[in-house]
């Protein structure tokens, strides 16, 4: 492992803290991550705050309750987070089942897979949603996501469920998660999810959490060891990384408009003048 003295002056680093959207920024050494010299910056960049965060929901978050060869639900697999999350459950022997919007599904390249969008998107079975009129974005509604998923799995459900988009689909996955499973809600993309009450997690005693990527990196170690293998994983071609649009810093409002309206197809990028 790589400790803090091994970084020196010029050394390309990444790194994921608040207040980034800067020519430069005040980080501390312990948080900062070398480069490998036969990666380059813009994939390692793109690597650093979703990669490390699907990083620990494919590896740690259910470490206990759900094990390879189980089946997961994973929100949004077209784009963002769960693009690489998908990814990563397959690479730790995870059965995955997708959702992604018919827009976003429809701009795969699955040509390199005979075809087949749902492996393109690192899944074994893929659940296409309609998407909300005028929008990029999946109509969550359009489909009975919980029938299908009842359907795959033989009735059993999903051993863990692994929710970004928050509000409009919390009630789905607690009926798809299975007995004694774990509802992972990570994102709020449409929204936080409002309380509840912990009797609705009675009828499977299933579990749930809200876990945040800082309180799995909490040590260098942890985070070296996360970042190394998503690097790994990257240049040895077993992880896919589609860098979507770069945006300007000065264009970041575009950036964020673009991300809003749902466009988003793989990560996006702001560059600095000094890039």
């Amino acid at each position: 492992q790589q400790s803090q003295s091994d970084i020196q002056l010029n050394d390309r680093v990444v790194y994921g803290a608040f207040g980034s959207y800067a020519e430069y920024t005040a980080v501390p050494i312990d948080k900062l991550v070398p480069i490998p010299d036969d990666l380059d910056t813009p994939t390692a960049v793109a690597c650093m705050t979703q990669g490390l965060t699907a990083h620990y929901l494919a590896s740690s978050v259910g470490a206990g309750i759900s094990k390879p060869g189980n089946w997961l639900l994973i929100y949004g697999v077209g784009s963002g987070t769960a693009q690489w999350t998908a990814q990563m459950a397959k690479l730790r022997g995870y059965r995955v089942i997708g959702t992604t919007s018919r827009c976003k599904a429809d701009l795969i390249d699955s040509a390199s897979t005979g075809g087949d969008v749902a492996t393109a998107l690192g899944c074994d079975k893929l659940i296409v949603l309609e998407n909300v009129p005028g929008k990029s974005y999946a109509d969550y509604n359009s489909v009975d996501i919980a029938a299908e998923v009842m359907k795959i799995t033989d009735g059993s459900g999903c051993s863990l469920v692994i929710d970004g988009v928050g509000k409009s689909t919390y009630e789905i996955s607690l009926k798809c998660v299975s007995k004694r499973g774990l509802f992972v809600s990570f994102g709020n993309a449409s929204g936080a999810v409002p309380a509840f009450p912990v009797l609705k997690l009675l009828e499977k005693s299933a579990y749930v959490t809200r876990p945040k990527l800082n309180d799995y990196v909490v040590t260098r170690e942890e985070l070296l060891e996360r970042a190394n293998e998503v690097f790994s994983w990257v240049k040895e071609g077993e992880l896919k990384i589609r860098v979507d649009k770069v945006f300007s810093l000065e264009d970041a409002k575009l950036g964020h408009e673009y991300l809003e309206d749902g466009k988003g197809r793989g990560k996006i990028l702001f560059k600095t003048s000094q890039c």
